[in-house]
């Protein structure tokens, strides 16, 4: 991919957007995003394209396409990679907090009793996409290690335990 100095939304986009409407939405994420993260890793090696600087933190080194379940559906975003390493875009960290987000939820609805049936039927109606039983029994995995280290926890002697509470009751 090409560096583009122009982030503009072109001729063909807007008419793609009259025709389709909200359909549309998922491309212009995908292109937001896009561009967000190249301005981002232009900053980060502190240069302008093709400009020579002591001050170069790195080189750019392509893109990586990487597939996220939004809300929108699956978005392929091409993620600006760095030869050096250390770069990651912020844009891409916040949507993977979500998603770790999506994957505790889908562990704690599996932890309650929701069958894994229901729990696609749900993510399918929030989100937009299916979640397979498979990928429930991921994120539930993830919390087995955790709460086998909560089991296993030394529990300490407590010599001193104050409470305080208070009563109120209400007039009839």
């Amino acid at each position: 991919m090409t560096y583009r100095a122009d982030y503009s939304i072109s001729e063909d986009l807007l008419k793609e957007i009259t025709e389709q409407g909200l359909d549309v939405v998922p491309e212009l994420i995908r292109i937001l995003v896009n561009a967000a993260m190249q301005i981002e890793r232009q900053r980060y090696l502190g240069v302008e394209p093709y400009e020579r600087s002591p001050e170069r933190r790195g080189r750019a080194n392509g893109y990586k396409s990487k597939t996220m379940a939004t809300r929108m559906g699956k978005i392929a975003f091409d993620v600006p990679q760095v030869r050096e390493g250390g770069f990651y875009p912020q844009a891409l960290e916040k949507g993977l907090r979500s998603e770790r987000a999506l994957k505790l939820a889908l562990a704690e609805m599996y932890i309650q009793g929701v069958s894994t049936r229901k729990v696609a039927a749900i993510t399918q109606q929030l989100c937009g996409f299916d979640v397979s039983s498979s990928q429930v029994s991921q994120a539930t995995a993830a919390l087995d290690d955790q709460l086998q280290a909560w089991r296993e926890r030394p529990v300490r002697q407590i010599k001193y335990l104050y409470l305080d509470a208070q009563y109120e009751m209400q007039p009839c």
